[in-house]
């Protein structure tokens, strides 16, 4: 039975999300801030359209089921990654590489462990993880916008900066603990043995191998020729 089709509402959904994300990433260095949070506010808010109009109507599909978190990563990643290319920016380059390479640790966990059968949904300290995000790049790009910049404001952008950089540290590490558990527990990953394979070319050289080593025993042989002459009066007695 095929499933639904990938051409429905939340494919067509996360694919607009995805060009709302390039779009952030262009019209950030390109010193429209104010676009730029527009375009990002409406890519982030509505990450929960796709999903739910999928649950909803029955349309849950393979890629939507790769698509949706991939353009969230784009969203988030590419934006801490614009951001830092802004002259005088709060967000050093390293915030971004670790923005990046938790999303690319938990993604490659995932992708190994439900691989192999097992279980290893987004927690609520990732949901959380990610609206920080969210709420911190919106807040930096404010202070490209409000001139002057108040002081509560700048205040504001580095505290929900540092937040977010934190709990997507932390949020990584809890990932790769549970993920470490699963593989260590008896209902983690098994990784199944390869089946052996006998030919018959292989079972006939055994069994050639072993009459050999048989017959070359006096014992042995008797043995045998007491079975075959067995086998042939079984054969040859009269039935009834």
């Amino acid at each position: 039975m095929a499933g639904p089709s990938i051409y429905n509402v939340p494919n067509a959904l996360t694919t607009a999300r995805f060009v709302l994300a390039i779009a952030v990433m262009a019209l950030i260095p390109s010193g429209m801030p104010l676009a730029a949070m527009i375009v990002f506010l409406i890519a982030a808010s509505t990450d929960w359209m796709d999903g739910y109009w999928a649950r909803k109507y029955g349309q849950v599909t393979k890629l939507g089921r790769i698509f949706d978190p991939f353009v969230d990563k784009i969203i988030i990643c590419g934006s801490f990654i614009a951001l830092v290319e802004v002259p005088d920016s709060p967000v050093a380059s390293w915030m971004a590489t670790i923005v990046v390479a938790r999303e690319l640790l938990v993604t490659s966990l995932r992708g190994i462990i439900e691989g192999a059968g097992g279980d290893f949904s987004a927690s609520w300290l990732g949901k959380w993880k990610m609206v920080l995000q969210c709420a911190a790049v919106v807040a930096v790009l404010l202070t490209y916008i409000v001139s002057p910049v108040p002081v509560w404001l700048d205040w504001t952008s580095w505290g929900l900066l540092w937040a977010a950089i934190a709990l997507t540290v932390y949020s990584g590490v809890d990932y790769t603990m549970i993920a470490a558990r699963v593989m260590q527990s008896d209902a983690g990953l098994e990784v199944p043995a390869e089946p052996s394979v006998h030919t018959s070319t292989d079972s006939a050289t055994d069994t050639m191998h072993l009459t050999n080593d048989r017959l070359s025993d006096p014992d042995e042989t008797s043995s045998l020729v007491d079975e075959d002459t067995y086998r042939v009066t079984s054969t040859e007695m009269p039935t009834r």
